[in-house]
């Protein structure tokens, strides 16, 4: 079965809405809906995206190399820093094992700050095999407020040692990551390059969402279609029916263990989200009416290559595979009354 990319299952009949201006043609009001102001919209000034600078690419090849990092084992020496030691620990407080404190086979980063202070150090100098108690404290102002501030003795033992080697930014190396690039100096280009565009579409993204949320917040909706908030929320609840199940719960205890609600509440909830999804699509649809932004061919083709790259798809056939061109073409028009929306958007400097 293919997945939802996103919860927007069902559109709104074209013909059920009979178009009308208001707000001096900057609105627009249906039979289903209002919306006071769409064209024109103001929203605070956005930053402009800052240059890149050498260091932005000398970080972001670093984080690339370390990406590709290998691991080799180590078995002829102590844990040093830097090593990723596999370990098994119980903790202990006023000698009684507490909830969170034990794990088995844990890959600790020596060096990575996830453990209270001193832990991780603790590690290093010991060999495989090695079991030993290290005593330690919580800080005072712990997460936990039940451990804060407490003495803790963890029994640490030392079942294996991996060593992280990071490859060298060379020519060859620039050849195994990169389609375009032959050498150090082109690559240093094509990164630079890349991060300038991801500042760019970050900076139209920012616009383009805030603009989207005033637009909804602009609308009124006079009536839901009630099958479609029934069929969305019904196929959402059934979901959850479904993981209480497989996790051998009914579906109250499921609910108010996992979501913390209960099933009133919950069921609340699923239904204005239901209607949050349908409202956004009816939104789109009446704006690409009023508009005449029409999803031909030719722009279903370049908006599925959009969406499957920003959905992390590897192609536009992988991507079909996996979701119901519906949802496809409603994310495809919404992209581009985004678009349209942002073209005629103001920003507005803070005075």
């Amino acid at each position: 079965m293919k997945k939802r990319i996103v919860m927007l299952l069902t559109g709104i009949a074209a013909s059920a809405m009979a178009l009308t201006g208001c707000s001096g043609s900057k609105g627009l009001e249906t039979d289903a809906l209002t919306i006071s102001v769409y064209k024109g919209v103001e929203i605070d000034e956005v930053a402009k995206p800052s240059e890149i600078t050498d260091e932005d690419v000398e970080n972001a090849i670093q984080s690339n190399l370390q990406m590709n990092a290998t691991q080799e084992e180590v078995t002829d020496r102590p844990v040093e820093a830097g090593d990723i030691a596999t370990i098994d620990f119980t903790g202990k407080i006023d000698g009684v094992e507490f909830e969170g404190g034990s794990a088995t086979d844990y890959p600790l980063s020596i060096g990575s700050g996830l453990f209270i202070e001193g832990f991780e150090d603790s590690v290093i100098g010991h060999s495989i095999g090695d079991t030993y108690d290290w005593t330690g404290q919580f800080p005072d102002d712990y997460q936990n407020a039940d451990y804060a501030g407490k003495d803790v003795v963890f029994t640490i033992t030392v079942k294996g040692i991996m060593k992280e080697s990071i490859p060298e930014l060379t020519d060859e190396f620039v050849k195994s990551v990169s389609k375009e690039s032959k050498n150090v100096k082109e690559y240093k280009e094509e990164v630079n390059k890349m991060l300038d565009e991801d500042n760019q579409r970050s900076y139209e993204d920012q616009i383009s969402q805030t603009v989207w949320q005033v637009v909804l917040d602009n609308t009124e909706i006079k009536k839901y279609p009630e099958d479609e908030v029934k069929e969305i929320s019904e196929n959402l609840i059934n979901q959850y029916k479904s993981m209480a199940e497989f996790a051998e719960q009914d579906y109250e205890t499921y609910i108010q263990s996992q979501m913390g609600y209960s099933v009133e509440e919950f069921e609340k909830q699923v239904e204005e989200a239901a209607k949050a999804s349908i409202k956004q699509i009816m939104v789109t649809e009446a704006i690409a009416d009023k508009e005449k932004i029409k999803l031909s061919d030719d722009k279903y083709k370049e908006q599925l290559k959009l969406i499957a790259k920003n959905y992390g798809y590897e192609d536009v056939d992988s991507l079909k595979e996996a979701a119901e061109e519906e949802d496809l073409k409603d994310i495809a028009l919404n992209n581009m009354v985004r678009e349209w929306l942002k073209e005629h958007s103001v920003q507005v400097a803070e005075k």
